[in-house]
């Protein structure tokens, strides 16, 4: 674990707003030159703080639609491997996130379809149909506020 101070803080909640931002940029927000600012960065990059940088997907601009989350808890956890399950779930582009879960399910998905109807259509042939799987609860996701995490 590394010792953060607040001016790292500050450099992590503008980074995750932005990844794209420049060290001199920072080091601008933030008092600092750019060098220092690049410093900072490569020391939380270095410590596994900060890893790699994503680009946003608007999905519905794309003509997704609809996002569900959905639980899934495994039939026969004894006949079906769970590697063969996620190996079987990760291979459907529809579900874009697929967490092993502790509760009432075994796993949890996110995932998008164009529309109700098009998640039907995932829902009954492709996920249904994966090894072991038993009950499912889906929850149509109306609408999401991003957070900024635990640096606020």
């Amino acid at each position: 674990m590394i010792d953060l101070d607040d001016t790292d803080r500050a450099l992590l909640r503008d980074l995750a707003r932005d990844g794209t931002l420049s060290a001199g940029e920072l080091g601008r927000r933030h008092g600092l030159s750019q060098p220092a600012a690049w410093r900072r960065v490569k020391r939380l990059t270095d410590a596994g703080v900060l890893k790699g940088q994503r680009v946003l997907v608007d999905r519905a601009a794309l003509g997704f639609g609809v996002t569900v989350f959905l639980g899934v808890k495994l039939a026969t956890k004894g006949r079906v491997s769970l590697e063969d399950f996620e190996r079987a779930v990760t291979a459907i582009p529809e579900v874009q996130v697929v967490q092993h879960v502790l509760g009432l399910f075994d796993y949890r998905l996110r995932v998008v379809a164009r529309d109700i109807s098009d998640f039907e259509r995932v829902l009954r042939r492709r996920i249904m149909t994966l090894p072991g799987v038993g009950q499912v609860e889906a929850n149509v996701v109306l609408s999401e506020e991003a957070r900024p995490g635990p640096l606020g």
